[in-house]
């Protein structure tokens, strides 16, 4: 049985590059239990160390701060993770319409209504354009 394009490129390597490759690993664990369990740790040390710290404005500065940056951090890492799962899933719909529109091809020889709408199909998803 012969892969289609897809299935080869997958298979083939996957040329991503190693900020991408931080970026899933980084996904994977702070979407998990553990990441969370971390976080609640961290404050309630944070909360704990109060009576260390000489001013409470100071020790209200540290945890705005660190949970500033933590959260910049992870916020621009999870919108580049949930960019390229949308664009996989875009890519996954094309091909199912590509197929779809190949399939309503090979059946619409005579029927004038099932070519308009394999044409429709294929101007809503670009597919003319891609290849």
């Amino acid at each position: 049985m012969e892969r289609n394009d897809a299935a080869r490129d997958r298979h083939e390597g996957d040329g991503r590059s190693g900020f991408e490759k931080f970026v899933e690993a980084t996904y994977a664990q702070v979407s998990r239990a553990p990441f969370f369990g971390v976080c609640l740790v961290v404050v309630v040390a944070w909360g704990a160390s109060a009576p260390l710290w000489p001013d409470l404005k100071q020790w209200q500065v540290a945890i705005h701060t660190v949970a500033s940056v933590v959260s910049l951090l992870l916020l621009v890492l999870l919108e580049n993770a949930g960019r390229r799962s949308e664009e996989a899933a875009q890519e996954k719909l094309n091909v199912l319409a590509e197929a779809l529109a190949a399939l309503m091809d090979s059946s619409s020889a005579h029927d004038r209504d099932l070519q308009d709408a394999t044409r429709r199909l294929r101007e809503a998803v670009g597919l003319e354009e891609r290849h």
